[in-house]
């Protein structure tokens, strides 16, 4: 086991060290970014008034919405000339959202990412297989500096070509594999259908992230390839991939690089704190970054967190896997629900394949939502490769029961034959809009 010092700090320690690089945060932004400091003189607050972490609720959240209003360069703390690199997210709804990298940045994501790839199971000389996509995406490349700092050879792999994929990891023999979950069971399944055994494979260690994903999801990957799958946190606006990582002793929970960044957890309709323990949408303010830093920014993910010992030895405070995303947030007949909680519960149904859609329609003035399926191989097998067979009837009701059951939601379900719904090429598109014919990501 690889442990850094500082993760198995105090909190006495760690939170003298949080407050101190708070302050000097807040005193960045108070003098670089006209935005913080329009909004610091509008409440009449001075960085020199941080004199506890509890003085952080002082300060303004940060939004998507001001990111994109300052677009491109609007919220750096430093210029050009000292930027060595962007990244920027799709802007599928609007303007994207641009952040930067001073040299001294980079070094420090590295040196971020290099402690959650040895918390998962990482070791230098080791050969890790990185399948996240590379480019203004900042998975492929936070992960890759992250796996050169730590000392494994690195595998700049990026996704797609499955033949390729599997061609490197039958030759490279890598024990550590990085992509989305959803890319990774393709991959996974793309090697069964070749008649191979993908847990014959050299993988150990899988680290997922990028998007939500559930317990369930979890066993299917560490049955079908015979691993450790731990759970990768980040997203661009706080520095990428890193932010936090989980443990493969515990599997409950992720640790947050606590020494970089602060979390908070508040409702995201009253923007008030919630306890501990208590879902909420996760805030982020970083403590090191020299080039964007940021202050309260409101992530749209939800999520608890948690604090006490952990079996790996850490003593950072862990954040929950996350629930789903504020605005993937479905009502269906006044219920609220995520995608991933009807994933852990369809991935219960040895009938269906671990794939699914949420098509959203419109009936009339009403929204509805159609629950796309696919059956398993054999289960078809057993349909005599016919759909319309009259046990199909049959499977709709118990995928209705489970849903109602599980996630007190009624829907109406459509089952589809092995391979029809489109597997994932990065991240998996869970809900189809189809009210005004648009793909949501």
């Amino acid at each position: 086991m690889i442990l850094h010092e500082i993760e198995t700090a105090g909190r006495d320690q760690m939170e003298s060290l949080q407050l101190e690089r708070l302050r000097k945060t807040a005193s960045l932004v108070y003098h670089s970014v006209p935005f913080y400091r329009d909004h610091f003189e509008a409440r009449d607050i001075h960085p020199d008034d941080i004199r506890s972490l509890e003085d952080l609720k002082m300060l303004p959240l940060t939004t998507k919405k001001d990111l994109r209003d300052h677009y491109p360069f609007g919220m750096f703390a430093v210029g050009q000339e000292e930027l060595v690199r962007v990244h920027a997210s799709s802007g599928t709804s609007g303007k994207p959202t641009v952040v930067g990298y001073t040299q001294k940045d980079i070094d420090m994501w590295g040196d971020i990412v290099a402690r959650a790839i040895a918390m998962a199971g990482g070791r230098p000389g080791s050969v890790l297989h990185n399948a996240y996509g590379y480019g203004l995406f900042t998975g492929g490349l936070g992960l890759h500096y992250g796996s050169e700092k730590l000392g494994m050879i690195t595998v700049p792999v990026s996704g797609g070509n499955m033949d390729r994929q599997i061609t490197l990891i039958e030759d490279f023999k890598p024990t550590v594999i990085c992509g989305t979950p959803s890319y990774v069971l393709n991959l996974a399944e793309t090697i069964e259908s070749q008649g191979k055994d993908p847990a014959r494979l050299s993988l150990q260690v899988g680290i997922f992230g990028a998007e939500p994903w559930s317990d369930k999801m979890r066993e299917t990957l560490e049955g079908i390839l015979d691993i450790k799958a731990c759970d990768i946190y980040g997203l661009s606006e706080v520095i990428g991939p890193g932010v936090a990582m989980e443990c493969p002793e515990a599997q409950d929970g992720l640790h947050i690089a606590e020494d970089h960044f602060l979390v908070e957890v508040i409702n995201p309709d009253t923007l008030e704190p919630v306890a501990d323990g208590e879902a909420g949408e996760l805030v982020f303010t970083s403590l090191t970054k020299e080039a964007f830093p940021i202050i309260r920014y409101r992530t749209g993910d939800i999520a608890s967190i948690q604090r006490g010992s952990c079996p790996c030895g850490r003593t950072t405070v862990k954040m929950s896997r996350v629930k789903g995303r504020v605005d993937d947030m479905l009502i269906i007949r006044g219920v609220n629900v995520f995608p991933s909680e009807m994933e852990h519960h369809l991935f219960e149904l040895k009938e269906l394949a671990p794939h699914y859609q949420l098509h959203l329609k419109k009936k009339g003035a009403l929204d509805t939502v159609e629950l796309h399926v696919e059956v398993s191989p054999e289960y078809y097998a057993g349909l005599s490769g016919n759909i319309g067979h009259e046990k199909v009837g049959e499977l709709i009701t118990k995928v209705k029961r489970v849903m109602k059951n599980g996630c007190l939601v009624s829907m109406d379900i459509r089952v589809r034959a092995p391979k029809e719904i489109p597997r994932s090429e990065g991240k998996a598109i869970r809900i189809v809009d189809l009210r005004e014919e648009a793909v949501l990501p």
